[in-house]
């Protein structure tokens, strides 16, 4: 395969997987279908097939793409510069924040997480293992951060405001460091 259809098929795989989270954000899983996904990625349902098996491997896929990417930003951070209030909050302002930015509003955002948890709990366990290593990494001790990270699942259980999620976050980082 030449570098260019390496870089049409590339394009072609993040605009699927950037229609179909629309389409699971406002649809949900169970009411999107592979022709809403083909449509609003401008491409026919067969090229969909040539590189996802079913729409629940696109959905694992969507959600891979969408917090994996994220992985080397937030381990840059936690060993990167700054005090440790500056680096544990742009942890979570990457690994939390920005995500439930993109989530707001969806109607079907509380669904997302966990048709995805429930689909691929590998996918799940990746991200707390990678949200874990940054917080141990900055707050030295393992006890800590599994506590600090408790305590982060408590703040979203009410789906608040991305606004209201910064602060609550800010002020917990603020104790814990």
């Amino acid at each position: 395969m030449s570098t260019r259809s390496k870089q049409a098929a590339a394009e072609r795989r993040a605009s699927i997987l950037q229609a179909a989270r629309w389409c699971f954000l406002n649809f949900g899983y169970g009411k999107t279908s592979l022709d809403d996904i083909a449509k609003r990625a401008n491409i026919s349902r067969t090229l969909i097939y040539r590189m996802f098996k079913d729409k629940e491997g696109i959905f694992i896929g969507v959600f891979e793409d969408w917090l994996e990417a994220r992985y080397p930003t937030a381990q840059q951070a936690a060993t990167g510069a700054g005090s440790k209030f500056e680096r544990l909050f742009k942890v979570c302002e990457v690994m939390l924040l920005e995500p439930w930015v993109e989530m707001a509003g969806a109607p079907m955002a509380a669904e997302f997480y966990d048709v995805c948890a429930r689909l691929d709990p590998d996918v799940e366990a990746r991200y707390q293992k990678v949200m874990l290593e940054s917080v141990q990494t900055i707050l030295e001790d393992k006890d800590l951060a599994e506590l600090f990270l408790l305590a982060i699942d408590g703040l979203q259980g009410d789906m608040p405001t991305p606004a209201a999620l910064q602060r609550r976050v800010e002020l917990l980082v603020q104790r814990f460091v």
